[in-house]
């Protein structure tokens, strides 16, 4: 499923990337090129190899990229083992857990590339059946990944789930083994937002790259072994964490997180847009840590529409003149690779499940770039301007807004605090019949963002890049697996789709469903089967008497 929808990506991705260029190529075409190489962050590596992928079929540059996990891809750089790095954080001087060396003699520069939101996804099963709805608090998700939690039907999930409980299953957390930087974006939210849990489980106040696992956690690497271990066939109970992406090109639920507004959110690219507007950017040119983000004002920022995990991810390019890795032909690579991925490649950023950069973040990228060719000014930077990206966070008319953020959704009633839960989870948007509106308490904005819009007629809905086009709108729900609805009689759950055991949620998901608390619902079940009885039974005994009375004349 996820090599189908990368390849899907792909096409479409050229042919963007196409237009683009005959609109504005950089000035590369008469400069030399040649094969440079990257590595580091998991975390925004299908957003690093989709831009792959189309400069190599739109301009034949040549650009390979490995995904060790950012710890890696900053020590690659500092021993010039790479051409560039990707990094979710900076240099750190020393690592904040195991205190080993983490900086670079060798000169660079940060600059962002992509946007997005580290996801939850999980596998639970009832009856057969994956649950596709979950909603945690951040409390919730700290006392899980700390060993606070370990049931699924602990009274904390109950209560975030407007008390639907879960049945009885150990929790499994999946953690990276390898130093990631989906580790530390995750960590530095608990280490801010939790630090009386955090602190005495990591023995340390910080953040950290490198997750302390406990015997109850399963460690995997690299983001893939993540998503592969959750989605298994082992991986019933489990929950892990990663860039949304990996989760939605694996058609699998993750769970909607609360924010400070009071709503369980989704990471799409509208609740990231919305989030980021309160990530704190370094702004000093002669700073160490310039373009680096803060995100505390993130994780609480108040608008209903903000998912409070999101964050920035950054290229580590060489600066010197004196490089002893670069070459002309070297740099004009990296800087035309680099122009398309903060440029025309932002469009594609949305249905892939990453965010693209606002307006003042990409001028910024360009500056970066712009050092390439101080280093070396037979690096051609002709034509390179924020005018010509094709990024649906800009606003034409007013380049000081995002418009992203502006034309952001609200969430639905369901998805607040003591409502719902909506029926529709974490996973790609529930099917449609006939082209009909859902009732799931899902919106069409809510359903754009996940890159699609409704067709209608004949049963069959059409699915869009939303993000391609500059945001995508709809006024119903969108396609998704294309299933019947039941409720399963014997734990009140929706349920649809046969079981498989695939590790595919898309033949088979399952919801909390009634949405009354615990309860509530009970005696009016009972009521209904009494009357049934009452139905079936009645008849006959009157029958008999009638009959009785008869033969006593």
């Amino acid at each position: 499923m996820r090599k189908a929808l990368l390849g899907r990506g792909v096409v479409a991705a050229g042919v963007v990337a196409g237009l683009m260029l005959a609109a504005a190529a950089p000035g590369s075409a008469a400069s030399s090129t040649a094969l440079i190489s990257g590595t580091g962050s998991s975390w925004s590596a299908n957003a690093v190899n989709q831009w792959v992928s189309d400069v190599q079929t739109s301009q034949g540059l040549q650009v390979v990229y490995t995904a060790p996990g950012s710890a890696q891809g900053r020590r690659d750089f500092s021993s010039n083992n790479n051409d560039f790095a990707v990094s979710d954080i900076g240099y750190q001087g020393h690592d904040p857990k195991t205190g080993a060396d983490d900086s670079s003699a060798r000169p660079y520069a940060y600059l962002p590339i992509v946007a997005g939101g580290t996801a939850f996804p999980y596998q639970i099963k009832v009856n057969g059946k994956k649950i596709t709805n979950l909603r945690l608090s951040g409390l919730t998700l700290a006392k899980i990944f700390t060993g606070q939690i370990t049931n699924w039907n602990d009274d904390q999930i109950t209560k975030d789930n407007n008390y639907q409980a879960l049945p009885s299953k150990p929790i499994i957390p999946v953690v990276h083994s390898e130093g990631a930087g989906s580790t530390a974006q995750f960590t530095m939210y608990l280490a801010k937002e939790f630090p009386t849990l955090w602190t005495p489980f990591n023995q340390n106040a910080s953040f950290t790259e490198y997750y302390p696992a406990t015997k109850t956690m399963v460690a995997q690497n690299g983001s893939d072994g993540v998503m592969n271990y959750v989605t298994s066939k082992a991986g019933d109970g489990t929950i892990g964490y990663d860039e949304y992406s990996y989760a939605l090109n694996a058609n699998y639920p993750v769970a909607k997180i609360l924010n400070s507004a009071g709503y369980y959110t989704l990471p799409t690219q509208y609740n990231d847009a919305v989030a980021l507007t309160k990530a704190q950017i370094n702004t000093n040119p002669k700073s160490a840590d310039y373009l680096l983000q803060n995100l505390d004002q993130v994780y609480t920022n108040p608008d209903r529409r903000t998912y409070p995990l999101s964050s920035y991810s950054y290229a580590i390019i060489p600066t010197s003149p004196t490089d002893t890795n670069m070459t002309t032909a070297k740099r004009q690579t990296l800087a035309d690779y680099l122009f398309y991925s903060v440029c025309g490649g932002q469009g594609e950023m949305g249905h892939l499940g990453y965010s693209p950069l606002p307006l003042n973040l990409v001028k910024a990228s360009f500056a970066q770039i712009s050092k390439l060719h101080a280093a070396d000014p037979k690096v051609d930077l002709s034509n390179q301007a924020p005018a010509t990206c094709d990024n649906p966070t800009f606003d034409p008319k007013n380049p000081s807004k995002n418009k992203l953020a502006e034309i952001a959704p609200q969430p639905p009633l369901c998805d607040k605090q003591g409502q719902g839960p909506c029926l529709d989870g974490g996973a790609k948007p529930r099917a449609v019949a006939n082209g009909s509106p859902s009732n799931n308490g899902s919106t069409g904005t809510e359903a754009a963002a996940h890159g699609g819009t409704t067709g209608g007629g004949s049963g069959a809905s059409t699915t869009v890049h939303a993000a391609a086009g500059g945001g995508g709108s709809s006024n119903q729900a969108t396609t998704g697996t294309g299933v019947d609805t039941a409720v399963d009689p014997e734990t009140g759950l929706t349920t649809s789709g046969d079981d498989q055991t695939s590790g595919d949620v898309t033949a088979n998901p399952t919801t909390l469903a009634g949405y009354e608390r615990a309860g509530n619902e009970l005696p009016y079940a009972g009521l209904a089967v009494g009357l049934l009885l009452i139905l079936l039974i009645a008849p006959p005994l009157v029958a008999r008497r009638i009959q009785a009375n008869r033969r006593g004349k």
